[in-house]
């Protein structure tokens, strides 16, 4: 479904990505692990189309989209969803949801798209008149992926979803986030050193100063005590 060759991308002169590779099949839910600064939302913002790599290959179901604008992108069915939410606080749970169906190919699937969203959430409903400054942090979150599903997305880019929740929190996004998946939405899932999203991914990548340093199942990493030590605090 999605393939990533060899890719590289900057910020200026800083090389941020070194010939990173990775693929994502349809349906999958494919978790993406590593220190803070190392890459990972970069990875992200790169495939979406919010940066540009100066060298290597993205393709979505066989096309390319390289050097594509997030626009055409989002357009395509891929949706980034960013750790810091990007609400719009003196607006509406509802009038943010339906901001995110701007997209030529989600306004004629809105109404659907959001009773889809209010079944997932069903808070997210009962709160729909209510201001974005107002939500919890759990609240926020939920809002994000929902309007992150308004733009008809097939694939979801989720950069942090549960930072800053508490426990409880975490595992019931977390959770949606599975259902979501189970739903047939494949997703690329950025987590931190999170044991429920080691359970409900199908493969891991670990990313290391802007490079995959490994790649293998949820029971490679546990088997594993280096890893399990370096990057799950296990």
């Amino acid at each position: 479904m999605l393939e990533v060759d060899r890719i590289d991308t900057f910020y200026g002169e800083f090389q941020v990505l070194k010939k990173v590779s990775v693929n994502i099949n349809k349906g999958e839910l494919v978790l993406l692990l590593g220190p803070n600064g190392h890459g990972k939302s970069t990875l992200l913002k790169t495939i979406c189309g919010l940066l540009v790599p100066t060298s290597g290959l993205i393709k979505y179901n066989d096309m390319e989209i390289t050097s594509l604008t997030a626009k055409i992108i989002v357009e395509m069915g891929i949706t980034y969803i960013a750790e810091d939410r990007n609400l719009f606080p003196q607006m509406t749970v509802l009038e943010n949801l339906k901001l995110g169906a701007y997209n030529i190919n989600a306004r004629k699937k809105e109404e659907e798209n959001l009773e889809y969203v209010f079944e997932l959430f069903p808070k997210l409903k009962d709160i729909s008149k209510r201001f974005a400054s107002k939500l919890s942090g759990g609240e926020a979150r939920m809002l994000a992926i929902g309007r992150g599903l308004m733009s008809n997305a097939n694939f979801l880019a989720i950069d942090e979803p549960s930072l800053g929740l508490a426990p409880n929190l975490r595992i019931e996004v977390l959770n949606k986030i599975d259902e979501i998946n189970r739903r047939g939405v494949s997703i690329l899932l950025v987590e931190q050193s999170s044991p429920k999203a080691l359970e409900i991914a199908n493969r891991i990548y670990l990313m290391e100063e802007g490079e995959i340093v490994f790649h293998g199942t949820t029971e490679d990493v546990l088997n594993s005590s280096n890893l399990k030590t370096a990057y799950l605090g296990m």
